[in-house]
């Protein structure tokens, strides 16, 4: 009885380890992302759209954008969908995020981040930052998933509004009324038509 009551406890602390491991290294992969972005931002002697390709090659790795892309449409519609048409609403979504969030960031380029403890939620890190400059502060949750290889970032929730649901919203309704053509036309934008 001994033995195995030491056994539990051990597992339980071992677990309790684990999880402690599993925060400190998903932190550390998104500080690490982050605070080189920044270093980007702050150059001044970088033009704009350098910057922006910099930052890009510094993010991507720890975006799992095709999980992103699958968690938009969802249940609903991403099983019945072709392969191509799979890769085509990828392709335009992950376009559409990066513009989207190079836009944001850049206006930040004398800004820091606070990290917040993270928060261990089943087998996934939340990642409470702040992003800091001399006019605002905006709150960030960074959702991350251990992947085969590393952590990969699934979501962001920015003042409390998660990327993947504001965008799953839009896509509903242009389903509940349209085609994936439809979408994949809005998505590719005035210039593609």
């Amino acid at each position: 009885m001994k033995s195995l009551l030491y056994a539990v406890l051990s597992l339980l602390i071992l677990s309790q380890t684990v999880m402690a491991d599993d925060k400190s290294a998903a932190e550390e992969a998104l500080k690490s992302k982050l605070e080189a972005v920044l270093l980007v931002l702050q150059k001044e002697e970088v033009e704009h759209e350098a910057k922006k390709k910099e930052i890009i090659e510094i993010v991507s790795p720890i975006f799992d954008f095709s999980l992103m892309a699958k968690l938009i449409l969802g249940r609903k519609f991403w099983p019945g969908l072709v392969k191509e048409k799979k890769e085509r609403f990828t392709e335009l979504f992950v376009k559409r995020l990066k513009e989207s969030y190079l836009e944001n960031l850049t206006r930040y380029t004398k800004a820091r981040i606070v990290y917040n403890a993270p928060i261990q939620v089943k087998r996934k890190i939340y990642i409470p930052t702040e992003l800091i400059s001399k006019d605002d502060k905006i709150s960030m949750l960074y959702k991350l998933y251990k992947s085969k290889h590393n952590w990969k970032i699934y979501d962001i929730e920015i003042e409390g509004v998660s990327i993947v649901i504001n965008y799953r919203s839009q896509v509903n309704q242009i389903l509940s009324s349209g085609t994936i053509d439809d979408l994949l036309t809005k998505l590719e934008g005035p210039e593609n038509q």
